[in-house]
């Protein structure tokens, strides 16, 4: 549900390109196998540093998953004239915090969808990703079970124990399968097309520094729940999810009706990583870059003023001869 921050990235674990990732050559040492498990950084799975990160990936999402589940109901379950307007003013503000203290620890992902574009874009091997993306599923998991048991069971059947569920047959009546298709993968291709494509410019990072990158990440979570729940306007479903994680914990805790679309969790935002991730290859990488400072078109100025001013000198020294 979060994003990674580049720049604490590359302090936290090391990336996959600098790691030995070469194509294999018969006549040297290396095998395929050799060369296959160090591109996808097998050395990390006996590295003690990224199962730490990994617990508190864990913690981080059992502790998002409930406090921003319950925040949502509690919204949607008040007396307010409009409650949905309450749910993004929420969403933004744990979002936030949860990323200002996550992000310089384990990079800030809690879901299995930054996390995996993270590995796409190459700030992760994709052996961190599958531990990470493990620790996600259990602490979402942890963090229902909490839930469940505190919640009353009328708002748990109310509100399908997170808003997780799709189909005729669940509360959520008249929203199908590829509606909430189409509101996953529009949604999430949002949140990384503004947040991460922020979050994982260093030299941006760095201009306007960690704390607004974690406010535009937030904002566009924010942004996209409010559009969701505004569109669909059902019960059982409270928005787009931006997280399989986030309906992985009542499908297997609460069962029964949420099966049914629990694929659409998954498809929806992965297809949206790889749509994204095509799309980000072919953002323009030249012509916006500051270069010692300036920008290309202000040193042109610059040096077309120097030499409009030595022109003008010169015709003022012909002048006065």
């Amino acid at each position: 549900m979060d994003s990674v921050l580049s720049h604490e990235a590359d302090q936290n674990y090391p990336k996959p390109e600098d790691q030995q990732c070469q194509a294999p050559n018969l006549i040297g040492n290396k095998s395929l196998k050799t060369t296959f498990l160090a591109c996808i950084g097998f050395h990390e799975y006996f590295s003690p540093e990224m199962w730490r990160a990994a617990v508190t990936e864990l913690v981080a999402t059992a502790a998002l998953m409930f406090t921003l589940t319950t925040s949502i109901i509690a919204c949607l379950d008040s007396h307010e004239a409009d409650p949905k307007l309450m749910v993004p003013i929420v969403v933004f503000i744990i979002a936030f915090l949860f990323l200002m203290v996550t992000a310089p620890l384990s990079g800030g992902h809690m879901s299995p969808v930054f996390t995996f574009i993270a590995a796409l874009k190459g700030l992760i091997t994709f052996a961190r990703a599958s531990i990470y993306i493990l620790a996600q599923c259990i602490g979402s998991i942890t963090g229902f079970f909490i839930i469940k048991s505190v919640m009353s069971h009328h708002a748990a059947q109310k509100y399908s124990l997170g808003g997780c569920s799709i189909g005729r047959s669940g509360a959520s009546q008249g929203l199908s399968p590829e509606t909430a298709l189409l509101l996953e993968f529009s949604c999430t291709f949002v949140v990384l097309y503004v947040g991460t494509t922020v979050a994982f410019d260093k030299r941006r990072c760095k201009e306007i520094g960690s704390a607004m990158v974690c406010a535009v990440v937030a904002g566009a979570m924010a942004i996209v729940v409010f559009v969701s729940t505004t569109v669909t306007g059902q019960a059982g479903y409270a928005g787009v999810g931006l997280n399989p994680a986030r309906c992985l914990g009542p499908v297997l805790l609460q069962g029964g009706v949420l099966w049914n679309g629990h694929w659409v969790f998954w498809v929806g935002p992965f297809l949206a990583c790889i749509v994204y991730y095509g799309f980000s290859i072919n953002l323009p990488r030249e012509g916006l870059v500051w270069v010692d400072g300036e920008h290309d078109f202000l040193r042109l100025a610059k040096a077309c003023l120097g030499n409009e001013s030595r022109t003008s000198l010169q015709w003022k020294n012909r002048a006065m001869a």
